[in-house]
């Protein structure tokens, strides 16, 4: 089984060091290359050819929405994840619409950033923001579990996810939603 090529954009040397070890760390993953700025975004991925890139929105250089839209141009394979301390639907949805994949908040844990790394890897969108009450996010963040590749089908929702998908779209947090439903707030 190949390793999904992990390519990490931040203009924070510990950040990137540590998303390093977090990653490699991983069975199925490695980083292939670490960039501090937008131009070295555009460069190391042409030369390594990523099948992610975990991208900070807020570096140095180009603008982080004109660096998503390069990238998809000079590497359409690779899938943009946007991991950042915006925790703001407009800036999840610039993001989006210039062709990102996915979006994360830095204050996420770990495990939902491997699994947001290997949601986009296998061509699903996923969306994780953690802003209580904003229903209109809900759906993005149905689509986790969906495969973009196949035209937009989904499969169904199981009971139980329908339940913390209602929770969260009526305003409930995720430690609340987990709370109700007598479940870890990891699950």
């Amino acid at each position: 089984m190949s390793k999904i090529r992990v390519l990490i954009a931040d203009d924070h040397a510990v950040l990137r060091a540590g998303l390093k070890l977090l990653i490699n760390a991983q069975p199925d993953m490695e980083v292939v290359a670490e960039a501090a700025a937008g131009p070295e975004v555009i460069a190391h991925a042409q030369a390594a050819v990523p099948h992610v890139v975990l991208l900070d929105l807020s570096m140095p250089g180009a603008g982080s929405t004109q660096t998503i839209e390069q990238l998809r141009l000079v590497v359409p394979s690779a899938r943009v994840l946007v991991l950042t301390m915006h925790d703001d639907a407009a800036y999840m949805q610039a993001a989006l619409q210039a062709g990102a994949s996915g979006y994360i908040v830095k204050k996420a844990a770990d495990v939902d950033l491997l699994t947001a790394i290997r949601a986009v890897h296998n061509g699903r969108t996923f969306v994780d923001i953690t802003r209580p009450g904003d229903a209109t996010l809900m759906p993005e963040r149905q689509r986790v579990h969906g495969d973009s590749q196949a035209g937009g089908q989904s499969r169904p929702l199981s009971p139980r996810e329908a339940d913390v998908l209602r929770l969260l779209a009526q305003g409930h947090t995720n430690q609340e939603a987990a709370d109700r439903l007598a479940l870890s707030v990891k699950t």
